[in-house]
C-alpha cells in the first residue's frame, strides 16, 4: 500500500504544534482567543506556500466542531461551489450547525465567481477561510474584503523548518521506525534551500532519505536530491513586482552587491530576461540620464547581447550593466523636467507653433508670415542666438537646468 505523502501524514493536529505562527495563534492573540472560544469569523490566509494556511484551516474546523468542506479554486467550479452552500444553509436553519467553506487559492476565482459567497456571507449560514499566496488587496473583490479578516501568515525560518524536520525524524508515522540519520550539515542545507516552505522542505528529505537506502543522509545526498535550489516565484505576482522594485532600489542606491543578488534572483527564477533588459534602459534614462549618456549605449548593447545570444551567457551582459548603473553617478534631472513639460503639454493650452519657427515650403505660407524674422543659429557665433522657442504661454519657462530643489 502506497504511503501519503511525508508532508501530508505529518500535518498537525493542533494548535501548539504549528509552527512559525504565534503573532496569529500565540497565547492571548486575539485570533486564538476566538478559536478557543469557538466564535470565529469569516477570514483569508495569505502567504507563502508551505506556510500552514491549509492546516490551520482544518485545526479551526476541529476546534469549533464545524463540517469542513475543502475546495481549491484550480479544480472547483462554482457549480460545485453553490450545492454546498445551499447545504449548509439548510443545516444551519434546521440544526444550527456550523458549516467551515476552505477555498485554498481563493485568487484564482475571477470577480464573478467570488460574489458568490456574498450572500451566505451576508446570512451566516457559513465561515468562508480563504488561502492565496497573492495579495488580497489586489486579487479579491472589495465586498468580499469587507466580510472577511486578512490575516499574514509569515514563511517558516530555518529554525522552524529544522523542527519540522527533527520532528519527522522521530514521529511514528514518519521516519521514526526506520531510525534515518541526518548529517548537521545536511539538516542546515535543507532548511536553507527550503525557503520557508515546509512542504518542499519534507520532500526534499523524503526524497534524500529514499536515495540513502538505509544508510545516513549526507549533504551529498541532500544537494543531489535538490539539484538545484528551486526560487519561489510568479511572474504575474506581487514577487514579480517586489523583486524588480528592489533591484531598481539597489542600484539607485549605488550597492552593486544587492543589485547583483536580485538580479541572480530573477534569472534564476526564470524571469524573461528580455524584462529585465528593458527595465534596466528605463533605469539608465529615468536614475543617471545626462549625468552619464553611456549608461543608456550599455543598456541597449546588454539587451542586444541577450537578445542575441539567450541564457545562460547573455545573463553576464545583464550582470555588468547592473553593476555599472549601480555605480554610476546618479541624477534624475532629466527626467524631472520630462515631467514637468509632460504636464505644462497635458493642462495648458495648446497653443500654435510661433510663426518665426514654422517651415515655409511654400509661397503661400511665406505669404502668411511662416519663418519670418528666424534668425539661423549657424550664422551666429558659436551657434548663439537670443530667440525664444516656447509659446507665449510659457514664454521663459525652464524645465531643465539647476534643479537641485526639485530632485529627490
Amino acid at each position: 500500500m502506497t504511503k501519503s505523502p511525508l508532508a501530508d501524514r505529518l500535518r498537525p493536529e493542533k494548535l501548539d504544534l504549528l509552527l512559525g505562527q504565534d503573532h496569529l495563534i500565540g497565547p492571548g492573540q486575539p485570533l486564538r482567543k476566538a478559536i478557543d472560544q469557538g466564535k470565529i469569523h469569516s477570514m483569508v490566509f495569505f502567504g507563502p506556500p508551505g506556510c500552514g494556511k491549509t492546516t490551520l484551516a482544518r485545526i479551526i474546523a476541529q476546534m469549533v466542531k464545524a463540517e469542513l468542506f475543502s475546495f481549491s479554486a484550480a479544480t472547483t467550479g462554482v457549480a460545485e461551489i453553490k450545492k454546498i452552500l445551499d447545504q449548509a444553509e439548510n443545516k444551519r436553519r434546521l440544526y444550527g450547525s456550523e458549516t467551515i467553506i476552505f477555498i485554498d487559492e481563493i485568487h484564482r476565482f475571477n470577480r464573478a465567481q467570488q460574489d458568490v459567497f456574498l450572500p451566505c456571507l451576508e446570512k451566516g449560514s457559513i465561515i468562508l477561510i480563504g488561502a492565496t499566496t497573492e495579495n488580497p488587496s489586489f486579487q479579491l473583490n472589495s465586498s468580499l474584503l469587507s466580510r472577511a479578516k486578512v490575516y499574514v501568515l509569515n514563511p517558516l525560518d530555518e529554525t522552524a523548518i529544522k523542527k519540522i524536520i527533527e520532528r519527522a525524524l522521530k514521529h511514528e508515522d514518519g521516519l521514526g521506525p526506520r531510525g534515518v540519520g541526518l548529517e548537521p550539515a545536511a539538516l542546515d542545507f535543507i532548511a536553507a534551500t527550503s525557503d520557508g516552505d515546509a512542504r518542499i522542505a519534507l520532500n526534499i528529505l523524503d526524497f534524500a532519505v529514499q536515495a540513502a537506502e538505509g544508510g545516513p543522509v549526507t549533504l551529498k545526498l541532500v544537494e543531489d536530491a535538490v539539484q538545484r535550489k528551486a526560487l519561489r516565484y510568479d511572474r504575474a505576482g506581487e514577487e514579480h513586482y517586489n523583486l524588480i522594485s528592489v533591484l531598481h532600489k539597489s542600484m539607485r542606491g549605488g550597492d552593486a552587491d544587492a543589485a547583483l543578488y536580485w538580479l541572480a534572483r530573477m534569472l534564476e527564477a526564470g524571469e524573461d530576461p528580455l524584462y529585465i533588459a528593458r527595465r534596466l534602459v528605463r533605469f539608465a534614462t529615468e536614475d543617471i540620464g545626462n549625468h552619464d549618456p553611456f549608461a543608456l549605449v550599455l543598456a541597449i548593447a546588454a539587451k542586444d547581447a541577450v537578445d542575441f545570444i539567450g541564457r545562460p551567457e547573455g545573463d553576464l551582459a545583464l550582470a555588468e550593466l547592473a553593476v555599472y548603473l549601480a555605480l554610476a553617478a546618479k541624477s534624475n534631472e532629466t527626467y524631472v523636467a520630462y515631467e514637468a513639460a509632460k504636464k505644462d503639454a497635458l493642462e495648458t493650452y495648446a497653443e500654435p507653433v510661433p510663426l518665426h519657427l514654422r517651415n515655409a515650403p511654400t509661397r503661400l505660407m511665406k505669404e502668411l508670415g511662416y519663418g519670418k524674422d528666424y534668425k539661423y543659429p549657424h550664422d551666429y557665433p558659436d551657434a548663439k542666438v537670443e530667440q525664444e522657442y516656447m509659446p507665449k504661454r510659457l514664454k521663459g519657462k525652464k524645465y531643465f537646468g539647476d534643479r537641485e530643489k526639485e530632485k529627490r
